[in-house]
């Protein structure tokens, strides 16, 4: 079994001075949950080679098992410094694709043709696209072959408004992830409480709502590729 994650390349968080990029644990997470089911995994980034990942992913308080483990792979971080370009991987290559969240992604893949291009490949060929946090931005403007949006009627969810004021970053991300999915007919659903795990699959759209969503969010994309 072959799965592509697709990280960030971008790191500033608008004009805030602030760096952003990947939240370490909605890669960390989801990359152990595939390498200890046997899964081989292949790192892409737009820019590729060393993505960034976002300083406050790896504060005392954003750390997890997983986060750790990575820390202390030198295996991991090593293949994590050379992900390979966007533009040079193919779906057929794959069983499924796999999208880490961050702020970095509303930056430079919400209208990136690599990954716009990868998506409508992996849908057509019958394979699920798995996304968490803000990676679900991926899905906002691509469309399907009579041309709606991907996600028009599908269940999906994704970091929400509440979530994005509770770290005090409405006024600053390029869009609030939740109420652009709605603008595009998706019916999005989310946990009770704010930054509680909740996931949820839409036939071959799998989706996570924030960085406690991580690991549950790749379990769930096993099962989908189990059958």
């Amino acid at each position: 079994m072959k799965i592509l994650m697709v990280l960030t390349s971008h790191d500033r968080m608008g004009d805030t001075g602030h760096k952003t990029g990947f939240w370490l644990e909605e890669f960390a997470a989801p990359y152990y949950v595939f390498k200890d089911a046997g899964v081989e995994i292949t790192l892409a980034s737009p820019a590729g080679g060393q993505p960034p990942v976002d300083p406050n992913s790896t504060q005392e308080d954003a750390l997890t098992e997983a986060t750790r483990r990575f820390e202390a792979d030198e295996e991991a971080r090593e293949q994590l410094a050379h992900t390979r370009p966007l533009d040079s991987v193919n779906a057929e290559d794959f069983d499924a694709v796999f999208y880490p969240g961050g702020h970095g992604p509303l930056w430079d893949l919400t209208d990136n043709p690599d990954s716009q291009r990868l998506i409508q490949a992996f849908l057509t060929a019958e394979k699920p696209v798995a996304t968490v946090c803000h990676a679900p931005t991926v899905l906002l403007n691509v469309r399907d072959a009579s041309g709606k949006p991907i996600v028009e009627g599908r269940r999906v969810t994704g970091f929400t408004n509440s979530e994005e004021a509770a770290v005090g970053l409405t006024e600053v991300v390029p869009h609030l992830l939740e109420e652009e999915l709605v603008k595009r007919g998706a019916r999005f659903e989310r946990s009770e409480g704010d930054f509680t795990a909740f996931q949820l699959r839409d036939g071959l759209l799998i989706t996570g709502q924030n960085p406690a969503s991580s690991a549950p969010t790749a379990e769930l994309l096993l099962q989908v590729l189990r059958g």
